[in-house]
């Protein structure tokens, strides 16, 4: 299996409900730092994986939507605990969507799994990975 990471950041604020995340309930700001990797069986006929420019633009556009965003007002979040965890399977899904659209070309058709990491420090990090469905 091949495998292609690009990776960007976004800084956002938020805060949780529940006990189990003590001062975290009260509002706070992380940055994260976002890889992405993109997986395929065989490289394309350009001995591509992905054309890493439009997976670096895809990447970003589905970022925008969060950085320097109240995670809390978000409509799509609400009644939600936006963990490192949550927001790796936010960005994974709306990559997929963008995938699906055709976003990341030609090259992108043949891709079948993806893995999305957060990094919230240099000690902790939240995965989510999944084989991509071919809806293209």
């Amino acid at each position: 299996m091949y495998s292609l990471t690009v990776r960007d950041h976004i800084m956002i604020a938020h805060s949780f409900n529940g006990d189990t995340f003590g001062p975290a309930q009260k509002m706070h700001g992380a940055t994260y730092i976002v890889d992405v990797t993109f997986k395929r069986p065989e490289l394309d006929d350009e001995d591509l994986i992905v054309d890493i420019g439009l997976a670096s633009q895809a990447l970003s556009d589905v970022l925008s939507a969060f950085n320097f965003e109240n995670l809390d007002d978000l409509k799509a979040f609400k009644g939600r605990n936006t963990t490192t965890e949550f927001m790796a399977r936010a960005v994974f899904d709306r990559l997929a969507h963008a995938i699906n659209e055709g976003k990341l070309g030609d090259t992108g058709k043949a891709l079948t799994a993806m893995a999305v990491t957060l990094h919230e420090s240099h000690i902790a990090w939240a995965s989510y990975e999944g084989e991509l469905k071919e809806n293209h």
